[in-house]
């Protein structure tokens, strides 16, 4: 092989276990652009717009085929909600951290965080 198709190999490989170092920070375009606002948008609806999730999600139950306009107001107030979380830069921040802190386990153990929680989880 030649050094060229070495050197990506070297910046993301290496680490206990060979995949990648745990304690690195940097991040890749992917993550930055994809991964941390997904995380963003998961936690939000999960975690600070939920009373507007359920509304939204109630009449959209109620209102079947008519939902696009029957539910404008919790569609509103949902986009509000999700946006102002979206464009925090604290927020962001805490996202980002605790993607970068589950990357760290994963490359220090190669468990990753959904496998490790769901592992000891019985099937019955």
């Amino acid at each position: 092989m030649t050094d060229v198709q070495t050197a990506p190999r070297a910046k993301y490989g290496g680490g206990p276990l060979n995949l990648g170092d745990p304690d690195d920070k940097h991040l890749r375009k992917v993550e930055k652009d994809v991964l941390i606002p997904q995380r963003m948008r998961d936690k939000a609806k999960t975690e600070k717009c939920v009373a507007e999730v359920e509304r939204f999600s109630e009449c959209c139950k109620n209102a079947s085929v008519l939902m696009t306009f029957q539910c404008q107001k919790e569609n509103a107030a949902l986009k509000d909600c999700l946006s102002q979380w979206y464009n925090d830069p604290d927020f962001k921040a805490e996202c980002t951290q605790e993607y970068l802190d589950e990357r760290s386990e994963y490359r220090r153990t190669g468990i990753a965080k959904r496998l490790k929680s769901s592992r000891y989880q019985s099937s019955t």
